[in-house]
């Protein structure tokens, strides 16, 4: 008797485009997966990620959408289903900063961090568990940061956000374990992407101290972690939280 082969898995991965989502896009294309890279603004560098997936011998696709709207991230799942016949892995990784001192941060830029990093996560969870949960398979996992467990000055409304996606994650997983869907975070510190490249170098020093490894992250380190939780050998792994920080949240 011939065994049928396991279906080719598909993965969603919201802000994909760059950074530590481009790096996740790669990672999980190398591992075998169609990719949909989400974006939002950034087209050409999607249409580029998408291009090098593609170079590695899997699908994928470049979809825009505004995860801040609930409709937006409904169509987004459906249409990464649709491109691939399946989804089985969601990676919410979509994120924005807003960074001020809370008295000079307005509600518009607290509402704007939160829209985006936190609800963006829940639409697109929310939307994707519905489909997994039928299918009795599917990962997601979310992309935190160290901000979100030891906070950081200038940052209330970033670490409010990365807070919220830890505590999200864990109810997802209590949720739907018992339908084969685990649910997981990482949780990045000092990672070398455009948004730290365009801190001031005295803060960039500073981190590089804070961090026992002395040297701070590649997007490929994440990405590495989140290929892992992404793949069968962590089926048994749910509701936790992984720090790729070099030891910086110690």
């Amino acid at each position: 008797m011939v065994q049928s082969e396991t279906p080719r898995r598909a993965a969603l991965v919201t802000g994909g485009a760059r950074g530590i989502g481009r790096a996740a896009c790669l990672a999980l294309a190398t591992g075998g997966m169609d990719i949909a890279v989400n974006y939002a603004g950034s087209a050409a560098a999607a249409e580029q990620t998408a291009a090098d997936c593609r170079a590695l011998g899997v699908q994928a696709v470049a979809l825009q959408a505004d995860v801040r709207r609930p409709e937006a991230c409904k169509q987004l799942v459906e249409d990464a289903a649709a491109a691939f016949g399946r989804l089985d892995v969601l990676v919410n990784n979509a994120g924005v900063t807003a960074d001020k001192l809370l008295l000079q941060m307005t509600e518009a830029d607290f509402d704007a961090v939160i829209e985006t990093n936190l609800k963006g996560a829940f639409f697109c969870t929310k939307a994707a568990a519905r489909l997994m949960m039928r299918q009795r398979y599917g990962r997601i996992i979310s992309v935190s940061s160290v901000v979100g467990l030891h906070g950081n000055a200038g940052q209330a409304n970033y670490a409010a956000s990365k807070a919220g996606l830890i505590g999200l994650m864990k109810s997802v997983a209590k949720e739907y374990a018992s339908r084969g869907v685990t649910a997981n975070t990482v949780a990045p510190g000092f990672i070398t992407t455009d948004m730290t490249a365009a801190m001031p170098e005295a803060a960039r020093a500073a981190a590089n101290a804070a961090i026992p490894m002395g040297k701070p992250g590649r997007p490929e380190d994440v990405a590495a972690a989140i290929a892992f939780l992404a793949g069968e050998r962590a089926g048994y792994i749910t509701g936790q939280l992984l720090c790729i920080d070099g030891g910086m949240g110690m």
